[in-house]
């Protein structure tokens, strides 16, 4: 920054940034509330005045005053995957087992325990020690950019320090962590929307989720929100270990939970976790188990991922909180697959920090085995779940006039009949255009991990079905031919519709796989359906694939296999189908055009600045046409991109004998690819 002026600007701004590490990140403040907000106004004097010597990680431009209408798709560069589960110590000794198995004997294993917050995940990456972009994690592929709400969290630094203890360059990488709001924060936050008669936030996970999705960055700065960072990913650098760079993240200046635990093995995890659950209770924020995590990067490595979570990585759960409360009435509610389930309607009680009316019963015989019975008074217990359930019933307490639970005879909600299938516990409703069913599976088909279509939620579809206008989901983009009718619909307008319609039509961009998986096809989550799609060059040869064939793809068993062979031997889904493909939406693999490609099964390794590619969308011509693209130099690699600058990673290539490639070779490459 030129002049006297703006060094005196900047040495302000590396003041304040100061004071907002201590504050914020190390909660040991230096100075009074009031000289911080004598240096803030200072800053903003200046900036004022000087309005060309404002930089966008002045402490001052943490709040936006812009508007942000659509969350824009950010594509993770690595994968941010869900956490398998263990209950039990037992379960910890086995997944122990399975990663000594998975490495070459003999090597020695380190683990990191980390206490798991309950919140929402994000994703920050950093170009050039600034904060450059941060999304949420989505499905674990795509997730939203929320960049402008996160620069409000004073624990989040727009720019980091320069430390020469720090043995990476580091310009370009990703620290991903979990935001949350502190109990005491988010009481407070309760009290004051009471008082406003504003509607009460049920815990601070959801709290902290929906106000990363606030359209108003000013609105989402007055949110206490904060921040803890627990993950430190570079493809440029090869780094050691969970623990060193816990430690790196501290040094740049992000705020890392303190109750981290480096293990020598299983034993000395089982005791930490022990150690943790015992202090849950004592924390200022809510945490729902340990996260356990091989310690060595290059092991990692080695143990890779399976479709939805790594394999050196678990999460262990804590037991679940309890309360005792009374059981009301029970209702039958009827889902997308005509499943009909059972659920406590009971009386509110407060039990893990959100107040509870209903828990789910899971099926009759559940209902059977523990002898629950309206009016009972039950314990119930929540865990990870959305929707508590019922441990047991307080038999001691138990009305004299109590009479046992009956299964339906007939659907509760269109009255048709239901069969039990015999080698199942649910009962099913025969009647596939059942109101119930046909809201389900339209709901599902317009979720955000399916079609994502803003504005169609539970609510409209509700009414868009009774009123007749949606049978199939097909039908949601043949609302436009609708729309005068729509408008003069009470309470919706024209504003209203013409941006639903605008979001139905934006959802025909989604690709193969979200598609596939909004159809809805039993036992095919968005995992499953990322797999399928990779595989199949078209929704078309799915259809005529083999079950064998299709149980065939890694990770794709019978039981799914069977599913979706079920589903298109169905005339009235092809049929859907069919319409669907006559609205344009996308049932062509992306993957079609690299069957025969110079990338298909490779592996690329990335090194130096590019000059003709962003490293993002160099990468992401690599998997368009069915290579992949990992952060470490190996034997089992194909090739080394290189550009400027490459360093470590291409003095590897070279002893290991891997093939070298420069930007206009890779150039070659893709125009070989894209004639095929």
């Amino acid at each position: 920054m030129p002049g006297k002026l703006g060094k005196e600007i900047e040495e302000l701004r590396e003041l304040i940034r100061e004071h907002d590490h201590k504050y914020y990140v190390l909660a040991e403040p230096s100075i009074s509330d009031a000289e911080y907000d004598k240096l803030i106004k200072k800053l903003e004097k200046l900036e004022a005045e000087n309005p060309h010597l404002i930089t966008p990680d002045s402490p001052t431009q943490r709040v936006g005053k812009d508007l942000t209408k659509n969350f824009k798709a950010a594509t993770h560069k690595v994968p941010m995957l869900s956490l398998a589960n263990t209950y039990s110590e037992d379960e910890l000794i086995d997944f122990d087992r399975r990663v000594r198995e998975a490495l070459p004997e003999n090597e020695k294993i380190e683990y990191v325990v980390e206490l798991k917050i309950d919140g929402a995940s994000v994703s920050l990456n950093y170009s050039d020690s600034h904060l450059k972009t941060a999304a949420t994690r989505g499905d674990g592929f795509v997730g939203e950019e929320i960049t402008a709400n996160v620069k409000t969290i004073k624990s989040v630094p727009l720019k980091l320090n320069h430390l020469k203890s720090i043995p990476f360059a580091l310009k370009d990488f990703e620290a991903r962590g979990e935001i949350y709001m502190n109990l005491a924060d988010f009481y407070n936050l309760n009290k004051e929307r009471e008082k406003k008669g504003e509607k009460l936030f049920a815990n601070p996970r959801n709290s902290s989720a929906g106000t990363l999705k606030l359209q108003d960055p000013q609105i989402v700065a007055q949110r206490p929100l904060n921040i803890f960072l627990y993950s430190l990913i570079s493809t440029e650098e090869e780094l050691e270990s969970q623990i060193k760079n816990l430690e790196i993240l501290r040094k740049l200046g992000f705020r890392v939970n303190p109750e981290v635990k480096l293990c020598k093995n299983i034993d000395e995890v089982i005791s930490v976790c022990r150690e943790f659950e015992k202090k849950r209770d004592k924390l200022d924020y809510e945490v729902d188990g340990a996260v356990i995590k091989v310690n060595s990067i290059a092991q990692q490595n080695i143990l890779g991922s399976i479709a939805k979570s790594p394999r050196w990585a678990v999460a262990f759960k804590f037991k679940a909180k309890q309360a005792v409360t009374q059981l009301n009435n029970i209702t039958w509610q009827v889902g997308r697959t005509g499943a009909i389930t059972p659920v406590a309607e009971l009386e509110p009680v407060l039990l893990a920090g959100s107040t509870i009316s209903r828990a789910t019963l899971h099926n009759f015989d559940e209902i059977t085995r523990k002898d629950i019975r309206e009016g009972d008074k039950v314990i119930i217990e929540k865990g990870g779940d959305v929707i508590p359930k019922i441990v047991s019933v307080v038999l001691s307490e138990r009305p004299s006039n109590s009479k046992g639970t009956k299964p339906p005879t007939k659907c509760p909600v269109c009255g048709s009949q239901i069969f039990k299938p015999e080698e199942e516990v649910a009962y099913y409703c025969e009647n596939s255009e059942c109101p119930a069913q046909v809201k389900g599976r339209i709901e599902h088909f317009s979720s955000r991990g399916a079609m994502d279509i803003e504005g169609l939620g539970e609510a409209l579809i509700n009414l868009f079905v009774d009123l007749d206008y949606l049978k199939t989901y097909d039908q949601i983009y043949d609302l436009k031919e609708k729309r005068n009718e729509l408008v003069e619909i009470e309470r919706l307008g024209e504003k209203s519709i013409d941006n639903l319609l605008s979001a139905i039509e934006e959802s025909k961009k989604q690709p193969f796989a979200k598609v596939l998986f909004s159809l809805g096809i039993r036992y095919v989550g968005s995992g499953a359906a990322k797999k399928l799609a990779d595989h199949f060059a078209s929704i078309d040869e799915m259809i005529n694939a083999s079950a064998e064939e299709i149980s065939s793809i890694h990770e794709i068993g019978p039981s799914i296999s069977s599913s979706v062979k079920n589903f298109f031997g169905d005339k009235h889904n092809l049929k859907v189908i069919q319409r669907l493909k006559e609205h344009n939406l996308n049932f062509i693999s992306e993957l079609k055009v690299a069957r025969q490609t110079p990338f298909m099964g490779k592996t690329f390794v990335l090194t130096g600045t590019l000059s003709k590619f962003s490293r993002e969308g160099a990468e992401e011509k690599i998997s368009n046409f069915g290579g992949k693209t990992v952060s470490s130099v190996s034997k089992e690699t194909d090739f080394v991109l290189v550009g400027e600058n490459a360093g470590s990673k291409l003095t590897k290539a070279q002893a290991l004998g891997v093939k070298i490639i420069n930007e206009n070779e890779f150039e070659k490459m893709l125009e070989e690819a894209e004639v095929k």
